[in-house]
């Protein structure tokens, strides 16, 4: 299904937008479908945080306010539409508002919160032993949860130590610490023989039924952990990609190579983690500044 072409069609003959409308609406969508396969998302699958991520993409690039809301705007009709048209069952622009996401950056955590939240999974439970597993790839790698959800054990390659994550015809590979290591030899060896019900089963991570995690399934672990770990900020998947990035970046990374292991196609989208970095260091500078 061509959405663009049928947008098109709907703003001319039924919505009788005006010429102007019609070619910044559609030049704001078209912007936005160019945009999807760099995150590996589409039309159906992507979220309202994805939206807010490609808001933050669009201020990262130095767009103006009025660009950042108009885009929105035309995010927000052209889902509406394909709602009315029921190809998509939800409008992940709806509810967002342009000048508080405009201002708004990527939570993160810091070190010791990372810490204390991998601390969490008991590893000597067979459950537990997954989830930290999966945790500590989650972390190592900064990989998308439909990334890791979607990995298969041959894409593991632990006597190395790094993951091979490929997404339609993109693959990159990224490094893993030991201990993400560990954990995932733990998980292999001791606990995933004992979950999966069929010897075909590729999936690396698996439910309790043996079958592929869903993203619902751990988006519950994640909730499960940040409760038991106490900590107050709102812990997703993607706030440890988040983390990931900055902390790689406050430690002396470049962002070439960070970009290379997020997999983002534009250097614009990895640049935002530069603005996060920046931001903690004025506000270390007026806490510790003796004149600030």
């Amino acid at each position: 299904m061509d959405y663009y072409r049928e947008y098109a069609v709907y703003l001319e003959m039924e919505k009788k937008a005006s010429p102007n409308t019609q070619s910044s609406y559609l030049r704001d969508v078209r912007n936005f479908l160019q945009w999807l396969p760099g995150e590996t998302l589409t039309v159906e699958t992507a979220v309202q945080e994805d939206v807010e991520h490609y808001i933050l993409h669009l201020t990262a690039q130095h767009k103006s306010a009025a660009t950042v809301t108009r885009s929105l705007a035309s995010l927000k009709s052209f889902y509406q539409f394909l709602g009315m048209r029921g190809w998509v069952n939800r409008n992940p622009a709806r509810g967002l508002a342009p000048t508080r996401v405009e201002r708004k950056l990527p939570q993160i955590l810091t070190s010791k919160e990372v810490e204390l939240f991998l601390e969490q999974p008991d590893a000597a439970d067979p459950k537990g032993c997954r989830d930290k597993a999966m945790l500590e790839l989650l972390y190592a790698t900064g990989i998308r949860v439909s990334e890791l959800i979607g990995l298969n054990t041959d894409q593991l390659n632990l006597s190395a130590s790094f993951v091979r994550c490929v997404n339609r015809d993109r693959e990159r590979i990224i490094p893993l610490y030991h201990t993400a290591v560990q954990a995932l030899s733990d998980y292999l060896e001791h606990v995933r023989p004992q979950m999966v019900i069929r010897s075909e089963e590729k999936a690396l991570f698996v439910n309790m039924s043996g079958e592929r995690m869903s993203r619902q399934g751990f988006w519950k672990i994640i909730k499960h952990y940040q409760e038991k770990a106490g900590i107050e900020k709102d812990i997703t998947p993607h706030t440890l990609r988040h983390s990931f990035a900055a902390h790689l970046l406050e430690n002396g990374a470049d962002l070439r190579s960070i970009q290379e292991m997020l997999g983002h196609a534009d250097i614009s989208s990895t640049q935002i983690y530069t603005q996060i970095v920046n931001q903690k260091l004025k506000e270390v500078y007026q806490k510790a500044h003796p004149r600030a």
